[in-house]
């Protein structure tokens, strides 16, 4: 779950469902001739939204005694608004978790274990289903498989005349030259790629080195020089024109959606995003992308890339219809009606009955994605350490300081003594 992933749009927020309830899990029963009521909170943009609103019309035409109310928002204030949710005791009954957020919320009490609900899992790998389980708890099922990525447009290669990586054996080296190699032949106001510091890639980039984000005790695991050698490189992309100056990288953070993205408007070469963003970064652009794995795999101490849950579908603890809760999400990870509805865009369905009704029906950003995710399966690194409590603040932290790096006002020594302080620190180190 990236932190401002293209495809996890900003919205205009007079779509935004807020149904509050005194108490409890803000559901309701009694309504509509006797109907249970659930709400169902998650983030995204307006095609998902439009998705998402047939799978709840589909669900309730299968389930006239259950009435679903979506409320969603754009990924940069999804969970701000989920953290007030929960600590009022109003959050959705079904919600919508990535990254780290299972366990933070599971640890709080605040989920329920599916375990209990009777919900089927049977068809889901367990390599996803893991994503959403912590001591032993299943928190969580994943929507889908997804992998961070390297979303390529070739167009803007052919218009510089620049040849395109060889994705089985590039370096990050590699990868700097031809980012730069692009600076100097694309027009102004077009750059290689968007600055890409991430909590993800970061990730990607120590788990080559043989390190993590986060160590299996729930510690800092990523190496000062690490850091170290990532700002370097970053700066030097920025300096020659490869990415954005750091006042136009401040301003796409704000942007998450895929129209305003540089990708997006056909300003960029190369984004680093999640596979299950090809789809929307494709329709934004008006043109095919690609999607290919990202520098250093071949040559690294081990893979950095990994399989990953693309979401996380949880039930709040405190639901006052927690059977009916389970039902929808059966029907959402389960069921071959919704996936022909949902398709790729919360991933390459976790469900292999799922995966394999849709084949059919899926468009070619979809198929891509199917087939990337085929192929990297076999070349795929250990399972991602997801981070402890705490954890969730990283990425603010890391904008902050990046922020810092980019403007020049830390340089990479100390920003990276900084951030494993401050990451230390929300994390109860």
């Amino acid at each position: 779950m990236p932190r401002r992933t293209s495809g996890l749009a900003a919205l205009c927020l007079t779509g935004v469902l807020l149904a509050v309830s005194a108490c409890g899990g803000g559901s309701s029963g009694g309504s509509d001739g006797g109907a249970v009521e659930l709400r169902f909170g998650w983030w995204g943009n307006n095609d998902r939204a439009a998705a998402t609103q047939k799978v709840i019309e589909a669900f309730q035409a299968k389930n006239p005694g259950i009435k679903v109310k979506g409320s969603y928002t754009d990924f940069n204030s999804y969970f701000d608004r989920l953290a007030t949710e929960v600590a009022g005791g109003r959050a959705p009954d079904v919600i919508t978790l990535g990254g780290a957020y299972p366990r933070e919320y599971g640890d709080r009490g605040a989920l329920l274990d599916l375990a209990k609900t009777g919900l089927k899992t049977d068809k889901i790998g367990a390599a996803a289903l893991d994503n959403g389980k912590f001591g032993g708890v299943q928190y969580g099922v994943p929507t889908g498989v997804n992998a961070i990525s390297l979303i390529v447009n070739e167009s803007v290669f052919e218009k510089a005349a620049v040849d395109l990586p060889e994705e089985d054996t590039w370096t990050w080296d590699d990868f700097k030259r031809i980012a730069k190699e692009l600076a100097q032949k694309l027009p102004k106001g077009t750059f290689a790629l968007a600055d890409p510091t991430r909590t993800d890639m970061l990730d990607v980039y120590s788990r080559q080195r043989g390190e993590a984000l986060y160590t299996a005790d729930g510690k800092v695991g990523i190496g000062e020089k690490t850091l170290v050698d990532w700002w370097t490189m970053t700066l030097e992309l920025m300096n020659a024109g490869a990415t954005p100056p750091a006042s136009q990288t401040a301003e796409l953070i704000t942007q998450p959606a895929p129209e305003q993205s540089l990708m997006g408007r056909g300003q960029a070469a190369m984004q680093f995003d999640w596979s299950n963003q090809l789809s929307a970064l494709s329709k934004a652009a008006g043109q095919p992308l690609r999607l290919m794995r990202v520098p250093g795999e071949s040559g690294a101490t081990q893979p950095g890339m990994w399989l990953q849950a693309s979401q996380i579908y949880s039930i709040n603890a405190k639901s006052e219809h927690p059977q009916e809760a389970a039902k929808f999400v059966d029907f959402l990870v389960n069921s071959p009606d919704a996936g022909k509805i949902i398709l790729a865009d919360r991933g390459i369905p976790a469900n292999s009955d799922v995966r394999t009704a849709i084949q059919d029906v899926l468009g070619e950003p979809e198929k891509a994605q199917a087939t990337f995710i085929d192929a990297l399966t076999p070349k795929a690194g250990p399972p991602l350490v997801i981070g402890p409590a705490g954890s969730t603040d990283t990425p603010k932290i890391l904008d902050r300081v990046n922020a810092e790096v980019l403007f020049a006002r830390q340089q990479p020594a100390a920003a990276a003594t900084d951030f494993v302080q401050q990451v230390g620190t929300a994390i109860k180190q």
